[in-house]
């Protein structure tokens, strides 16, 4: 077939005008600007660009010297799995069920990560390389997510989101025996939660000459946008994916564990249409922004709307918010840590950090196997074990009050707990309405036990965040009323009896999770609410729900309930060892129960070789099986020390 010469013409004509209209919306200079994320694992704002001039990092400085810097940026949790799972998401990963470390969810079928938004308008998105995410994935997010990802594999002209994680400032690159020193241990300055020891002058040495290699690899990727012709076209954003790995920092509710350095560049040409309504090259910003604000941020350089799921708020692109208009508060939260069950919420403003502990028998500083690894952590819980440590330092390893209230101006370290300080008590009841308000708004499922979230995700076709429309499985505000009255030292005689009345009350709830927690509350409040109530708790231990029984049975071991009963002990302890094994449920439940094994050790030493000989790995749970393996290593370790 033979074509006219003007037909030909026709054809190159329309083809230009396709690629000029390509390059014009998806590589223009104020279209869809590129975007490379530049993320860092496991540090502070231990930076000079924060004011801590220890490490050497020119290359940062010189890109904070033109950029506007965070002061207020929190990770929302201060662990690498559920941190990043609000990051794709766009939603605090408790409000899927995602917030236990390493747990997996299925994501709702309506639901899409946030890159996938990005791919349909046109964008490249190529991830280099930790995804690490508490979900099970549907459809494409990234066109590629491995080692090998670049942005310069895009088509000509298209827009690219990159995401290039620096890895050699992760916690376990602290523990490098052969590293050689650049800057002296004697040199820095320790926390005050710290004992001044060598092996923690030495880790955090090496953590800040690993901050050091981070900044010739921030020297690197930026020269390739300047190499490529881009860097006029590209906004950068800098920051790390939680607190520094060293103890008390990581895994820690407070700001030490959820505050990171974050640095926003738009280059000159972008700045009226893309960058904070702050922005001043060098400047400094107090807007408070989390993890949960990064999705719809991403949409809104790319002028999409944020679904109606999200949670978080745009601070720059041209859907942000009016500074006016930007939260008050930063909220965060902690849950399992590895082999070791937790739940605690943090909330912070400008100057406060407050922390709600749901488990305050538990301490702070559980002796987490992978953590343990660490010469400073282990060094740590030597000493407190020895005695030889202050109050402060000797705090991190001890029960924690319910509730924790910082002056970070005042006191950074957060070592003053102004709870119970009644000249802060308006300071307190502000930030238990915010807390209380933002746990409502998000719905989170937090409160819901890991082995009941599991056996829904395993059994049934629901998500976990099914859960949220579930009255039975999850009635938020009978849960919230009977959590929210776990009791603490800084409650007076009144308040005490009159949450007692309610954790006795909901004991004979429909809803196995409010169960559950008027339990919780009974063994958070301490032996004279155990006493008084044993017999209500002795009826527990036949509950028919894991966590109810479980959680019975610590109370009563825990307190020797009515002067040590042998038959009620021994009935709390052959609840327990049912639990441990994970056939009787699931490996969650046997978690939390190997757990309550370990807390009351010697009450279960001659029972050690059948708890041994049970199975610790669950073939239908990908990521969360082999904690159990973890807490049969410990109790291995510790019989043969008894040898």
């Amino acid at each position: 077939m033979k074509f006219s010469s003007t037909f030909i013409a026709t054809l190159l004509a329309l083809s230009f005008c396709a690629q000029a209209t390509f390059a014009l919306q998806d590589g223009g200079d104020k279209t869809r600007p590129n975007v490379l994320w530049l993320s860092v694992e496991d540090i502070g704002p231990q930076l000079a660009c924060y004011g801590d001039t220890t490490a050497k990092t020119p290359h940062l400085d010189a890109l904070a010297a033109k950029s506007l810097t965070y002061d207020v940026a929190w990770s929302n949790y201060p662990v690498c799995a559920p941190a990043r799972t609000t990051i794709i998401s766009g939603m605090y990963a408790g409000t899927l069920g995602a917030g236990n470390m390493r747990s997996q969810c299925k994501l709702p079928t309506n639901i899409k990560m946030f890159p996938e938004y990005l791919r349909d308008a046109g964008y490249y998105c190529t991830n280099n390389s930790k995804e690490d995410y508490n979900l099970i994935k549907h459809g494409q997010v990234w066109d590629t997510s491995n080692k090998k990802a670049d942005w310069h594999n895009r088509k000509p002209n298209q827009p690219f989101f990159a995401v290039v994680n620096f890895t050699k400032t992760h916690e376990s690159k602290i523990r490098n025996s052969s590293h050689q020193a650049v800057i002296d241990p004697a040199s820095v300055k320790l926390p005050a939660y710290w004992p001044d020891v060598p092996e923690l002058r030495k880790d955090w040495a090496q953590y800040y000459d690993n901050l050091m290699k981070m900044d010739d690899w921030i020297a690197k990727e930026l020269q390739q946008l300047e190499d490529a012709g881009v860097a006029d076209n590209t906004i950068v954003v800098f920051f790390g994916d939680h607190g520094s790995g060293m103890p008390r920092h990581k895994r820690f509710a407070g700001d030490s564990g959820m505050l990171v350095p974050f640095v926003v560049h738009v280059p000159e040409k972008l700045r009226a249409d893309f960058a904070p309504h702050e922005y001043s090259p060098g400047g400094r910003s107090q807007r408070p922004v989390g993890f949960v604000d990064l999705a719809p941020t991403m949409l809104s350089i790319a002028d999409i709307e944020a679904p109606s799921n999200m949670q978080g708020h745009a601070f720059f692109g041209q859907k942000q918010v009016a500074v006016d208009d930007q939260p008050e508060y930063l909220f965060g939260f902690r849950e399992r840590m590895d082999e070791r069950p937790d739940l605690s919420f943090s909330v912070r403003d400008k100057q406060f950090v407050y922390i709600r502990n749901f488990m305050p028998h538990l301490p702070h500083g559980q002796n987490l196997e992978y953590q343990l690894t660490s010469p400073s952590t282990r060094k740590w819980l030597e000493m407190f074990e020895a005695g030889e440590l202050n109050p402060v330092q000797a705090k991190f390893w001890q029960p924690r009050s319910s509730e924790e209230l910082y002056d970070l101006k005042a006191d950074p370290d957060e070592t003053q707990n102004l709870a119970g300080d009644p000249q802060h008590k308006s300071t307190l009841d502000r930030f238990r309405n915010a807390f209380a308000n933002n746990a409502r708004k998000v719905g989170t499922l937090s409160f819901v036990h890991e082995g009941r979230l599991q056996t829904i995700t395993v059994k049934g076709n629901q998500t976990r965040r099914d859960l949220i429309d579930d009255q039975l499985a999850f009635p938020f505000e009978q849960v919230w009323e009977i959590a929210g009255a776990v009791s603490g030292q800084e409650l007076d005689a009144a308040s005490k009896q009159t949450n007692m009345a309610k954790c006795v009350a909901a004991a004979t709830a429909k809803s196995p999770t409010v169960r559950y927690w008027a339990a919780m509350g009974l063994l958070n409040s301490g032996k004279p609410a155990v006493d008084q109530h044993s017999d209500l708790l002795k009826r527990l231990l036949n509950d028919e729900a894991p966590e109810v029984a479980l959680t019975a049975a610590e109370a009563l071991l825990s307190f020797d309930a009515n002067d040590a009963d042998p038959a009620t002990v021994n009935n709390a302890k052959q609840v327990v060892l049912k639990y441990c094994d994970m056939n009787q449920s699931n490996s969650f439940y046997a978690l939390n129960a190997v757990n309550i094994v370990d807390r009351h050790w010697k009450m279960f030493e001659s029972e050690m070789p059948t708890i041994l000989s049970l199975p610790g790995n669950d073939p239908a749970i990908e990521r969360g099986g082999h904690y159990l393996e973890r807490m049969f290593k410990t109790f291995r370790e510790r019989m043969s020390k008894q040898k």
